[in-house]
């Protein structure tokens, strides 16, 4: 319950969630049960680091494989609508992009979260600290992608650097493909 509370807390403003899901109080009701249905899936799949049993922090890691959110879109809104959107932006959803990096040697970070009242006070930095130091000890890349320019000179800071842009037609948002070299 907490990991699902942070991660709903830290991505309602994400631009990713308010293009896929635009009405408010649809997001909301939405977001808690999309990251019920993917931690379901990381506990078996994922690496998932905290900076305490307090949870001010959380980093999820997967070595690269595909994950995939389901069925639960079609209960919600019966109308379709959402799940449209969700199609639609499909090539945000995924890390499809990461297939032209021709490597299994790599982590990829689905999801570093913050509490907005622990931010600025280091622990994205402790927790990337950590998966960056395993990754350099494993020779493994990093990559991640983020939907908020703003993250993406924090990312630079931890040694990361823009490998592209994917932004597709009729579709107000851009995602920013990241790598960090091993």
């Amino acid at each position: 319950d907490k990991l699902i509370r942070i991660l709903t807390v830290c991505f309602s403003e994400d631009p990713l969630y308010h293009a896929l899901i635009p009405d408010r109080d649809t997001r909301e009701r939405l977001m808690p049960e999309l990251f019920t249905c993917d931690l379901t899936e990381f506990f078996e799949t994922c690496e998932i680091y905290a900076d305490s049993s307090e949870l001010n922090s959380i980093l999820v890691v997967s070595d690269g494989t595909e994950h995939k959110t389901d069925g639960y879109l079609i209960k919600e809104d019966p109308s379709l609508a959402t799940l449209r959107k969700f199609i639609q932006g499909k090539d945000y959803l995924n890390s499809s992009w990461t297939s032209q990096l021709h490597t299994a040697e790599r982590l990829h970070v689905i999801y570093l979260a913050v509490a907005p009242k622990m931010q600025h006070h280091g622990l994205a930095e402790k927790l990337m600290d950590e998966v960056i130091d395993y990754a350099d000890r494993h020779k493994l890349m990093i990559s991640l992608e983020t939907h908020n320019p703003a993250n993406v000179s924090m990312y630079e800071k931890f040694g990361f650097k823009l490998y592209g842009i994917v932004q597709k037609k009729g579709f107000d948002l851009k995602q920013y493909c990241m790598i960090k070299q091993a």
